[in-house]
């Protein structure tokens, strides 16, 4: 059989895979080379290192400088999208034919170079960008973070309709394909690729709960805030709080609760341990956008989990999670689940509607097929 290649654009260096966008482009890309696809990986390259790991996994790793000046804030076009840019790359893609996936809107730039016209090129859509800009900037108090947001938002929006020019356009939740399609045409849905393929829940119970994520996003310090101020402070249970660079104003929450511990800037693989020998994963959030790749790691790997509506609209995993939505119910949950054993049952329930909706092997297989089985109808239509 003759070889398969893939070009892959990311808007980072994928690796160490510990935020929830790297997570799903970094084990696409584990997936599809157990597939045999041959990987020729586009990074964007800005605070992140080089990283050596992914030459294992792919035939040839590029890597490119974001040009990250001020001045690019007044550009028309969203400061995301066109600090990633680069002629290097359209050159790099230009040595042959092969399918082209960006990932994310981010990495859209070049999507509409006429040079590309030909190209069979799929774009991997991480949320609705725009109302992600829009949620971000309820969430920040800093004056320009909030303006920037704003206007970054704006730009979003407009940009949006450069996915015209894809071939086919992947959303990451059911959600984001139903609005997508309103828009455009060839709209697919497959869900988050992650690091879990089987469901492995530890025996027993465990003595704190956990809330975990990269608390530099302003979603992920308000939910933690919430946990301290409104849901913990009212009972004395254990709750650990992980993530990378922790907020003054978060640090200062804690510090008044002796029985809430912070692990700041630890390892991905300390949380992974930490979301097993967790009671319970409580994870709210305020944003219904995308999908949570924290609460797959959770339903996968850790006991009890309580959210709130927005962390599981429109999922379809409401039925594997305990769903409260005022600080008062959360509190009540959190105190009665905290002394019940996780059974068997629940994780073979688990297992069953995870394998069938949530599967790397599932998932791989679709968009093979929308790079390669379709790819000849595609561009020469």
């Amino acid at each position: 059989m003759k070889s398969k290649h893939l070009h892959i654009v990311s808007f980072d260096v994928p690796y160490p895979a510990n935020y929830g966008g790297v997570i799903d482009v970094y084990y696409k890309l584990k997936a599809l080379k157990k597939k045999g696809v041959k990987i020729h990986l586009h990074c964007y390259e800005y605070g992140r290192t080089k990283a050596k790991s992914l030459e294992n996994i792919c035939e040839k790793v590029y890597y490119y400088k974001r040009k990250m000046g001020k001045q690019q804030l007044f550009n028309s076009l969203p400061f995301v999208v066109v600090t990633r840019s680069s002629e290097k790359l359209v050159q790099n893609l230009l040595h042959d034919k092969y399918p082209i996936l960006f990932e994310g809107l981010h990495s859209c730039y070049h999507l509409s170079d006429e040079r590309l016209k030909k190209r069979l090129k799929i774009v991997r859509t991480h949320n609705i960008e725009h109302d992600y800009y829009k949620n971000l900037e309820k969430v920040e108090k800093r004056i320009f973070k909030k303006l920037y947001f704003r206007m970054e938002a704006k730009k979003l929006e407009r940009f949006e309709k450069v996915l015209n020019n894809a071939s086919h356009v992947v959303a990451i939740s059911s959600a984001d394909a139903k609005e997508l399609s309103l828009r455009y045409n060839n709209v697919h849905h497959i869900t988050a690729f992650h690091p879990n393929e089987k469901v492995a829940i530890k025996e027993g119970r465990g003595n704190f709960c956990l809330y975990h994520g990269n608390l530099e996003v302003g979603e992920n310090n308000e939910a933690a805030l919430y946990l301290v101020n409104e849901v913990f402070s009212k009972i004395k249970i254990p709750l650990i709080i992980a993530g990378r660079k922790p907020s003054s104003e978060l640090i200062a929450a804690i510090a008044n609760h002796p029985h809430i511990q912070l692990k700041g800037n630890i390892s991905t693989e300390k949380i992974d341990e930490l979301i097993k020998e967790a009671q319970i994963n409580v994870l709210p959030t305020f944003q219904a956008t995308g999908i949570k790749l924290k609460l797959l790691a959770a339903l996968f790997t850790g006991r009890h989990c309580i959210v709130n509506s927005p962390m599981i609209a429109n999922t379809g995993l409401e039925h594997l999670c305990s769903v409260k939505d005022s600080a008062k119910e959360m509190a009540k949950e959190i105190s009665r689940l905290f002394e019940v054993s996780f059974e068997s049952s629940q994780a073979k329930e688990r297992e069953a509607s995870l394998s069938q909706n949530f599967s790397n092997t599932t998932n791989i297989k679709k968009l093979f097929e929308l790079a390669y089985i379709h790819h000849y109808s595609t561009v020469q239509r």
